[in-house]
């Protein structure tokens, strides 16, 4: 693994494979400029256009003191922070842009893991990951974003009895820990099937199922999401620049950083790094300790026996070594009824081993292509039926995610004086729909020195020269030992 942690991040690449959900892109926002060249000077340069810089751009907006939503200069007028966003490619074109849709914690399965490092830790991860979830559907709503947003049960389908065993303790964990007023009914609401309940209230098939878990989660479109927060937010004055990559992070003697770009030099007396997997391109202290990792997804039409009501819920698929996460699209959404299936990363080569440190997102992995292809039929069973006439598969894409030595995102100010003004927000391990929205909350928050509004942020999330001088070993909490805590 040190081999592929050490491979130099690139810049997001040219010609990405087609996404499901940005096909086609968004008219207004795909390619949008707000002027030909970028500014020479900006009060705050936002790298990075998916869920966690869209966030922090809004936060920012949105801001109660006198250097953010409006602060008036000495004539007494109205004056807006200068905020400036920059993405590589078309507007949340990455990891967001890419993902699987799911709005699910599975909070259980790293609870004693997170235990290990505090009780107070394990709670505070838990109820940001909950909390993360309901803000995001919650905004939608307000907003009148229409990203296909549904809210009910997941389930997560055990085919492994030790990963079975774990869960149960996870569950018994978490509940015994969380005990607030409603506590029952949200965060720690769980309920356990049986092998023959999980096959015939969540239509799976196969004499492997142990049994199931089901809770509290959500789905959407991630990509319409945050395209609706863009558009909310040029309204307030964000100068977007898509297809405008930042190649090279220089501070200099007068305390500004530079941020070059092909459309020229913006200068800003702080950046935010909203990157994620690509940050270690941006600066080199994130080598190794932020890797990227492709996944890849799928988009399946629904098998002729599908209910034509569509599936109860949302799901996920666990065995020994890993496991596959699926929406249904929800009925009223383009394509609703299809299947969206990702994973299978653990049955490539050497359990998907090449697949750590790869930003190229323009091509599949052919093994990892077959095996998805398969998924479907193989968990439903005769539930499947026949394939649709115009083939199982309506797409297939990749995307770049990013992952640390300890399994928690970066958040804060990057260690070091010389480092003055230089923010990060990213590293969110494959599970940033219920990171990234209050991470990036959190963010602008410690950038506008109110740290003590930040009680409820879990202090392992927080950027320390320890944290990043540790090398990343590979992916966290998946194996049996690591959900039920004894390693």
């Amino acid at each position: 693994m040190d081999t592929r942690a050490s491979i130099p991040v690139t810049l997001p690449r040219p010609n990405p494979t087609i996404s499901y959900w940005q096909d086609p892109p968004d008219a207004q926002i795909a390619d949008y400029l707000s002027s030909p060249t970028v500014p020479e000077i900006a009060d705050i340069v936002i790298i990075g256009s998916g869920i966690t810089g869209a966030g922090i751009a809004w936060n920012l907006l949105n801001g109660d003191d006198e250097n953010s939503k409006e602060q008036r200069n000495r004539e007494g007028e109205k004056k807006r922070e200068k905020i400036v966003m920059l993405e590589a490619r078309q507007a949340c074109s990455g990891a967001t842009g890419r993902n699987g849709g799911h709005t699910k914690a599975a909070s259980y399965r790293t609870f004693l893991a997170n235990s290990s490092i505090s009780h107070a830790t394990a709670v505070k991860i838990a109820r940001l990951e909950y909390a993360t979830i309901k803000a995001v559907h919650a905004f939608a709503a307000t907003h009148d974003i229409d990203c296909d947003s549904w809210t009910g049960d997941t389930v997560d389908v055990i085919y492994d009895k030790g990963q079975w065993e774990a869960s149960l303790k996870g569950i018994e964990a978490l509940q015994a820990a969380l005990k607030g007023e409603h506590d029952e009914e949200t965060v720690g609401r769980y309920h356990v099937w049986s092998a023959e309940e999980a096959r015939e209230k969540w239509f799976v098939d196969g004499e492997d199922v142990v049994g199931a878990v089901s809770y509290e989660a959500g789905s959407l479109s991630a990509y319409k999401f945050v395209v609706g927060v863009l558009k909310l937010c040029l309204k307030m004055g964000l100068e977007l620049y898509t297809n405008t990559a930042a190649t090279k992070l220089e501070r200099g003697a007068d305390g500004l950083w530079g941020v070059k770009t092909a459309r020229g030099m913006v200068k800003a007396r702080r950046v935010v790094l909203a990157t994620n997997g690509y940050t270690a391109f941006l600066h080199a202290g994130f080598q190794g300790s932020i890797v990227p990792l492709r996944g890849q997804i799928t988009a399946h039409r629904p098998g002729l026996k599908m209910p034509s009501s569509g599936l109860p819920g949302t799901y996920s698929f666990i065995y020994g070594n890993g496991y596959e996460y699926m929406i249904p699209r929800p009925q009223g959404s383009k394509y609703a009824g299809d299947i969206v299936i990702g994973g299978g990363l653990v049955k490539a080569d050497e359990e998907g081993l090449y697949e750590f440190g790869e930003t190229d997102d323009t091509g599949l992995n052919p093994t990892i292509s077959k095996y998805l292809t398969g998924t479907t039929p193989r968990y439903f069973g005769s539930a499947w039926g026949n394939d649709n006439a115009a083939g199982r598969v309506r797409k297939e894409w990749t995307g770049v995610m990013g992952y640390s030595s300890d399994g928690f995102p970066f958040v804060g100010r990057v260690p070091g004086e010389e480092n003055e003004g230089l923010w990060v927000c990213a590293s969110f391990q494959g599970h940033g729909m219920v990171l990234c929205w209050l991470c990036g909350r959190a963010a602008v928050e410690m950038i506008r020195g109110k740290e003590e509004k930040l009680d409820w942020f879990p202090d392992v999330f927080r950027v320390s020269e320890e944290r990043m001088g540790k090398r990343f070993e590979g992916r966290l909490n998946t194996k049996v030992g690591e959900v039920d805590g004894s390693l």
